[in-house]
């Protein structure tokens, strides 16, 4: 008889942003006269730029003719969009990345879900504490963490670096040594961000103990100060223990059409295997990468139309990233983020709890957000708001929740 992977079952509840769903649904069915304004989950609200809409129709009649047709793409993805990324991305910026070192793919919730599979199983993770659950999920469905432990929410074999109001919400160095260490700044889901000291100071940390840095920058575009690393290899030695994950969901708009690459550099190994030769064959078995049309679109950002266009939409989404900051500042909550990142964290009233305070705000001021207590155990107590709205809904939304 078959067999189930039974790491699955030990998953506590549904996925965070399901709850968030079935829980808005119900109150929806309930209360049909009611508009809901959602500043919860980050998908984003503005159409394509045009440059990138143009794109898509240019792949498009390449595709309705013979001679320029195109089938699979390469496993590693069309060397114009490595290029394009090696050079704007990472050259830039004064870090050599060559094109057989950059993946492309789906996008970078499935890469780190993904990158797990060239690790063994018997590895240890650290994770930012608040994070991004999917880390901390995949790494479950992997066997990779041990046992779920309902009163502290905590995985036994997980190592948590709780990142508080007394770090500026930035993780301390692990006193147990870990394997691979999940670090993501800007920070999701506080705001988060450290410079290039600290950040260089976890470089020289995983090269000390032999670990692996899996290296979330997809907000980096919502950088705005100049201290700020947009790419962990500005840092010296990092593309020895580092990969790093971008995303062009929230940068440019493709939440709904999937793009995002992953860095694996030569550098980086165990032993004397090379882990960007893993990651090739992991790709070339198991693709995940993106179409040629949506890689068409993809580059069509790094034009100079492109880059402005996407510029325009970042500052757009800031924009409703200051009025929330300010908004809730004014009313007297305690808020962070929302300077480099499209996040703002805030501090629940009243000794609410995270999921009580997200009832409220349904309930009260029909305003969905996302509850801390859904990114780790040290986000009890805070409540995420995303900037992915229109400049009048977001307005509505602070408005609604500062006249409670």
């Amino acid at each position: 008889m078959f067999k189930i992977n039974d790491n699955y079952l030990k998953l506590p509840g549904s996925y965070l942003f399901s709850t968030i769903g079935k829980k808005v649904k119900e109150f929806t069915t309930n209360n049909p006269d009611k508009e809901i304004i959602r500043l919860g989950i980050g998908d984003v609200t503005l159409p394509l730029a045009p440059v990138v809409i143009d794109a898509l129709h240019g792949a498009v009649d390449e595709m309705a003719d013979a001679a320029t047709f195109k089938g699979y793409a390469p496993d590693l993805g069309y060397e114009f969009l490595r290029q394009a990324i090696a050079d704007n991305d990472y050259k830039a910026r004064g870090a050599e990345i060559a094109i057989d070192e950059i993946f492309i793919s789906d996008g970078a919730k499935s890469d780190s879900g993904n990158i797990g599979d060239i690790f063994a199983q018997d590895n240890k993770i650290a994770v930012c504490d608040p994070v991004y659950p999917v880390y901390v999920d995949t790494n479950a469905m992997s066997g990779r963490t041990g046992e779920y432990l309902v009163d502290s929410q905590k995985w036994s074999n997980v190592i948590y670096m709780p990142c508080t109001a007394a770090t500026n919400f930035a993780p301390e160095l692990p006193q147990e040594t870990p394997d691979i260490i999940y670090l993501c700044f800007p920070n999701n889901p506080t705001g988060s961000t450290i410079n290039k000291d600290e950040l260089q100071k976890w470089v020289d940390y995983a090269l000390k103990v032999g670990a692996v840095i899996i290296y979330d920058a997809a907000y980096e575009a919502y950088i705005s100060e100049d201290d700020v690393p947009h790419t962990i290899y500005e840092c010296e030695g990092a593309k020895a223990c580092a990969i790093e994950i971008r995303s062009f969901s929230k940068n440019a708009g493709f939440t709904g059409t999937r793009l995002g690459f992953t860095v694996v550099p030569k550098e980086l190994k165990c032993g004397d295997v090379e882990l960007n030769k893993l990651w090739a064959r992991r790709h070339g078995t198991k693709f995940n990468g993106a179409p040629y049309i949506i890689q068409k679109a993809g580059a069509a950002i790094y034009t100079e139309e492109g880059k402005k266009q996407t510029k325009e939409m970042v500052a757009y989404y800031m924009e409703n990233a200051k009025t929330i900051r300010e908004g809730l500042a004014a009313a007297g909550y305690t808020v962070s983020g929302g300077v480099n990142a499209p996040y703002i964290w805030l501090k629940t009233p009243d000794n609410m709890t995270s999921w009580e305070f997200f009832d409220h705000l349904l309930n009260t001021a029909n305003v969905v957000g996302t509850p801390g207590s859904g990114f780790g155990p040290s986000g009890e107590g805070y409540f995420r708001l995303t900037a992915f709205g229109t400049h009048e809904n977001t307005k509505r939304a602070i408005d609604r929740i500062k006249s409670l």
